[in-house]
């Protein structure tokens, strides 16, 4: 199979008490690097430079398709707790605004800095047998370097195979419901979270491990479960991607086998909810 992934990868800024320390992160790199475990991977990107380790990384995942930039999308990540944490944008690099001609599987969007056109979505969808999308950074605004969330006309979003949103990030979405994507996914860190297919609904328990930083979760879950919803059904698809995330998050690595992944995902809780 072949996978799209469409976004900025960043230059992350990391700081826990007097620790900082610099790495390669962003939704597309933290997508692009689950989905190394079900496709051939094709990462979208725009950027100026990056540590030739970082590039050296990112070419062990996948094709890169790099967009010049006289800019590096940088944040500074400051947690206070393993699963929270204040965001400054530091620097932004271009617009991602045209897409490959070649036929895809998956096409997976993840913006994190509002650089994807919204048009982009409905042209994923001529080059895509399935289209997710993270709704996160077509949410975000910035002013000098702090982040707010604004509403968003959601309505380009209908009809696209996955969507993933953050439970604060639901009420900033307008012209939407939970049946207007196939499936629609709203986590809230180690919290239940709901999903929806089809318009039913689920409640989904994360599965419980240590973990000390919280970096990449929705991106990981987000791509796992496209991953696994081109093969398998929504139910398995979801439990399998709670095992995944669980198992990246507790060794901040994909070094692990797809029945690691099986055998977790028995403790996985998923249940019908009305609504």
């Amino acid at each position: 199979m072949r996978c799209l992934v469409v976004g900025h990868v960043t230059r992350d800024v990391i700081r826990k008490g007097s620790k900082v320390e610099e790495r390669l992160g962003g939704g597309a790199y933290y997508s692009a690097l689950a989905l190394t475990k079900f496709c051939t991977v094709e990462i979208l990107t725009s950027f100026s430079s990056l540590p030739g380790g970082w590039m050296e990384e990112l070419k062990r995942i996948g094709e890169l398709r790099v967009l010049q930039s006289d800019s590096t999308t940088t944040y500074e990540l400051t947690y206070t707790s393993p699963s929270e944490r204040t965001l400054r944008l530091l620097e932004r690099a271009g617009e991602i605004g045209s897409l490959p001609a070649e036929k895809y599987d998956l096409v997976l969007i993840n913006p994190v800095a509002n650089e994807v056109p919204k048009s982009l979505v409905g042209k994923a969808a001529k080059i895509g047998k399935l289209v997710a999308v993270d709704a996160q950074g077509f949410l975000r605004t910035f002013k000098n370097g702090e982040i707010e969330l604004t509403e968003l006309d959601a309505s380009f979003l209908r009809g696209i195979g996955v969507l993933h949103t953050e439970k604060g990030e639901v009420r900033y979405l307008r012209n939407i419901s939970p049946g207007d994507a196939d499936s629609f996914l709203i986590t809230d860190g180690p919290n239940p979270g709901v999903a929806y297919h089809r318009g039913r609904a689920y409640r989904f328990h994360p599965v419980k491990v240590e973990v000390e930083e919280s970096t990449g979760a929705g991106d990981v879950f987000l791509a796992s479960f496209s991953g696994f919803y081109l093969q398998c059904p929504f139910i398995q698809s979801l439990r399998r991607a709670l095992a995944f995330t669980a198992l990246f998050l507790e060794r901040r690595s994909i070094s692990f086998s797809m029945e690691d992944v099986g055998r977790l995902s028995l403790e996985a809780k998923v249940e019908h909810i009305n609504g």
